[in-house]
């Protein structure tokens, strides 16, 4: 029995506004709240497979921030290592959700508590027994004190034999490319794990995303990189060679968060030894899963749902739980 989390995420959780199914954000009228955040997804999809995951984050004073944490509580998170802002709001993300047109995500963060994250907050017993580190460059890109704080939880990472992994989550609405190669480019070379998309790749290292994974295995600390190409395959590159995944045909009604997802499912996999065909398969479906439900995280399944669903979409069992 564990006295401690296995995982630690740590970066921006904001109270999601999410308007009715196929209605345009100007035209919407009614709104389901919910919560967003990339690292906080992340910490939901391992809490509702069954593992012990803690979330370090800073919200607002508020009712958003109450929110928050309840419905992070409410999934089974550690947020005892979370911190309540008397002064600055918890930050606000509306959205529409569309399965065939481009979804309009609209960020009010200026000036919010997440940005306010400071390495004084990355304690070193947060980390205490923790196997697994998960960051995503969202969160230096915050702030230059979020960027130090990233810094300073990779360092403790290390310091408390703790694998990092990361997933640049690039967000152009944050920054200049520039801005992202220079703040969120050096942390690929310090993950053990790296969860990226093609373009990302692309992006932060230049050349080809297979020749930056290369790289990174070469010259890096990257055991793994995992790419998850425009076509929607994922390939999974390490010492041993690769392996592929092709996605799993689902409709999706709601694509955000499937990334979040995917990398739950990978880290999740990880955890228990599995190898890099298991794990892709296994990411594969819980993305398939999140897809299908709306908000961020509402298609998240526990470990014996995943089980039930990749059996269905890799061998055609009976999709009906009778």
């Amino acid at each position: 029995m564990r006295n401690g989390p296995e995982v630690v995420t740590c970066g921006e959780a904001m109270l999601l506004m999410l308007a009715e199914p196929g209605m345009p954000l100007e035209r919407a009228t009614h709104f389901r709240r919910s919560v967003a955040g990339a690292e906080s997804n992340v910490a939901a999809g391992l809490a509702r497979l069954g593992h012990w995951a803690r979330w370090i984050g800073r919200v607002g004073d508020d009712p958003a921030g109450e929110a928050v944490l309840r419905e992070l509580r409410a999934d089974g998170i550690d947020v005892s290592c979370a911190e309540i802002d008397p002064e600055a709001p918890t930050g606000l993300l509306l959205r529409d959700s569309h399965p065939e047109r481009a979804v309009d995500v609209q960020y009010y963060r200026r000036g919010s508590a997440a940005g306010l994250l400071s390495p004084d907050q990355i304690a070193p017993e947060a980390l205490s027994g923790v196997r697994l580190v998960h960051i995503t460059g969202i969160t230096p890109m915050l702030s230059e004190t979020a960027a130090q704080a990233t810094r300073a939880l990779v360092e403790r990472a290390r310091q408390a034999g703790a694998a990092v992994s990361f997933d640049p989550n690039v967000r152009h609405k944050l920054g200049t490319d520039h801005e992202w190669i220079r703040i969120v480019g050096p942390l690929l070379r310090e993950a053990d794990l790296v969860l990226a998309g093609e373009d990302e790749l692309e992006l932060l290292l230049g050349g080809g995303a297979a020749e930056g994974a290369k790289a990174l295995l070469e010259m890096g600390r990257a055991r793994t990189v995992v790419v998850k190409r425009r076509d929607r395959t994922a390939v999974a590159h390490s010492p041993e060679g690769t392996c592929e995944q092709p996605p799993f045909p689902v409709r999706a009604v709601d694509p955000v968060g499937a990334g979040d997802a995917f990398a739950a499912g990978w880290i999740s996999a990880w955890l228990r030894g599995l190898d890099h065909e298991r794990a892709l398969a296994e990411a594969a479906c819980v993305a398939a899963l999140a897809v299908q439900g709306l908000a961020d995280t509402d298609g998240l399944p526990t470990a014996a749902g995943r089980d039930r669903a990749l059996e269905a979409l890799s061998r055609g069992a009976d999709a009906v739980r009778r």
